[in-house]
């Protein structure tokens, strides 16, 4: 090996094993790891920022953008309305649901489709009497599979496509993966209905923490006591009564900024205290009304009829997510209002608005009703209420699909550069008031564009200083003599663990070149061994790390690190057993 190789193996070494230990978030990692090559000379100073401007990137970031537009104009919650229902049997549902997921995936963002999808799954399971734990793993792992059908599906396809027409001189089109992906993803959707949601460990709810809705239904909660409060004088466990009528739970009671030790049942109550309650969304608003208390946050008016109640869910990117309420200045910001917060069953011991909020978090938010939707986004979280996001732009909804609906078919003809199409329809849609302009760089991904901006340059110098044909020698080597299926089917499962642990954009730039130089070493087309990059670089499904959307049903949906492998692992033996025939026939060698 050159010294360039293997100053380049112990970046990607280091990186690798940063992004599996998770200390640290991965766009970090991957910016630092550009900066260290560069200055160590292997890759070069001109090309230190090539990758935020490459297409891939710009795709990513506008398909996100794109849909985010489709969503506000209720455009998706039109299909899912019409196709929901709570009454059906649990294989029926999770088949239409998983259909419908893989069928939005498709043709926006897979994380985007989940997340509209994912509060639609939960109001079924709770209008049903189930444990939501048994649909969203399901729904998940059907939106993964959606989106390895079209160019726009998932980030894997994006970059697979810029990498070939950077080698070939063609990119992949909009609909190249479709017969593959499109065969895989209906073999994976019926397993995941017949057999597959049979295998969730427990799945009557009682593995999964209890039922994740019933854990959600009560928050923990802060109500002040004003001046001339009727409860001021009174004996914490006075209120017994009152509390038992109202469906609350008083668990203590914080003076001047302390709670006051256990649950304070001797204490006088003061003007200023704050009573800490356990209560439902309703029964909490009814408890505070009735008893004349106030909200902890006194900077919002509460009292105003624009002001409506809505829960999220937080997710590792969130604004919130390892903050507090008070230091992003919820308050005065936007002026919204935490009023509770759920951490599946864990008790909370220091004041909400001055907890730090975890991953999987529930929040209980009070927000201006005009602007509920633009609080969520604002806080990058996803909202397990109904919170109308039609309402926006209703009357556009058919103008928003005509819109998308004709870039995409402009780019499948090759009329127009894909990038140059979603940026036409980003453009349309904030001048026909679909997307306001004010929150419109709220909807792109900014740690997954410094992912890709800093691990591109990094894989270019790779390929360039023969790191890529390294690899590739040593995993042909491994394979000589092997019929082509074989080592189609070693290069994808190589790719597969790698996209478990990993980020799958990151294993996709490394595997992609790997990839097309086996097939040179081989003397036959590269474009089979792409698309097994491609559909392995999609499928995690082993753990709740491999994928973000397996990451954002894992508080939600009440499951356990190990409960994914157990659907995961038949079904990615299933995607493998029917991949590499159909690549072989529809891309022959």
């Amino acid at each position: 090996m050159t010294q360039h190789q293997i100053i380049l193996f112990s970046l990607f070494g280091l990186v690798f094993a940063l992004l599996l230990w998770g200390r640290y978030r991965y766009d970090l990692v991957a910016f630092s790891a550009l900066m260290a090559g560069v200055v160590l000379g292997v890759v070069p100073t001109k090309d230190a920022f090539s990758g935020f401007g490459h297409p891939a990137t710009l795709v990513v970031a506008l398909v996100l953008v794109v849909s985010a537009g489709l969503v506000r104009s209720g455009a998706v919650m039109l299909i899912t309305r019409t196709l929901v229902d709570s009454s059906r049997k649990l294989g029926t549902h999770i088949a239409i649901m998983g259909a419908v997921g893989g069928v939005l995936s498709a043709f926006m963002n897979n994380v985007a489709a989940l997340a509209l999808l994912m509060p639609v799954d939960i109001a079924t399971a709770r209008k049903a009497g189930r444990a939501a734990g048994v649909t969203l793993m399901p729904l998940s792992f059907a939106t993964i599979l959606g989106g390895m059908v079209t160019l726009i599906g998932t980030p894997p396809n994006i970059i697979i496509a810029s990498i070939r027409g950077e080698a070939l001189g063609t990119p992949f089109a909009m609909f190249d993966f479709a017969p593959v992906g499109g065969i895989v993803a209906i073999a994976g959707l019926a397993f995941v209905a017949l057999i597959g949601w049979r295998l969730i460990p427990q799945k009557d709810g009682a593995g999964l923490e209890g039922d994740p809705l019933r854990d959600y239904a009560e928050y923990l909660s802060e109500l002040a006591v004003p001046e001339g409060s009727p409860l001021t004088g009174q004996r914490v466990r006075d209120l017994d009564d009152l509390a038992e009528a109202a469906d609350v739970a008083l668990l203590g009671l914080i003076r001047e900024g302390k709670r006051l030790p256990g649950r304070a049942r001797n204490a006088t109550i003061r003007p200023g205290d704050h009573l800490v309650i356990e209560a439902a969304p309703d029964t909490l608003d009814e408890f505070r009304v009735a008893q004349k208390l106030d909200l902890a946050e006194a900077t919002v008016d509460a009292a105003g009829a624009d002001m409506v109640i809505v829960e999220a869910v937080a997710t590792p990117e969130s604004r919130i997510t390892g903050k507090t309420a008070q230091t992003i200045g919820l308050a005065w910001r936007q002026r919204a209002i935490l009023l509770g917060l759920s951490r599946r069953g864990k008790p909370i011991r220091s004041r909400i608005r001055k907890t730090e909020v975890q991953a999987g978090d529930i929040l209980l938010l009070l927000v201006p009703k005009e602007a509920a939707a633009d609080v969520i986004d604002w806080l990058g979280c996803l909202a397990l209420a109904d919170r109308g996001l039609s309402v926006t732009a209703d009357r556009k909804v058919w103008l928003a699909i005509g819109l998308f609906g004709a870039a995409v078919l402009a780019a499948s003809l090759g009329l127009v550069y894909l990038p140059v199409a979603l940026g036409i329809v980003v453009v349309a849609f904030v001048l026909t008031g679909i997307l306001p302009l004010r929150n419109i760089y709220d909807h792109i991904e900014w740690p997954v564009v410094v992912l890709l901006g800093s691990m591109i340059p990094l894989g270019a110098a790779l390929e360039t200083s023969g790191g890529t044909e390294l690899i590739a020698g040593t995993l042909t080597g491994l394979t000589a003599g092997w019929p082509a299926w074989a080592v189609l089917t070693v290069l994808m499962v190589v790719t597969m663990s790698l996209s478990d642990v990993l980020n799958n954009t990151a294993t996709t730039i490394v595997a992609a070149p790997v990839g097309i130089q086996m097939a040179q070493t081989l003397g036959v087309s590269p474009d089979p061994f792409l698309m097994a990059v491609a559909v392995a670089a999609s499928c995690a499904f082993l753990t709740p790390i491999g994928h973000k959307n397996n990451t954002l049903i894992l508080g939600p949906g009440g499951y356990r690190f190990g409960d994914y492998w157990q659907m995961g692992l038949p079904l990615e033996l299933i995607v493998i057993a029917v991949s590499i025939p159909t690549i072989l026939l529809f891309w022959p060698l």
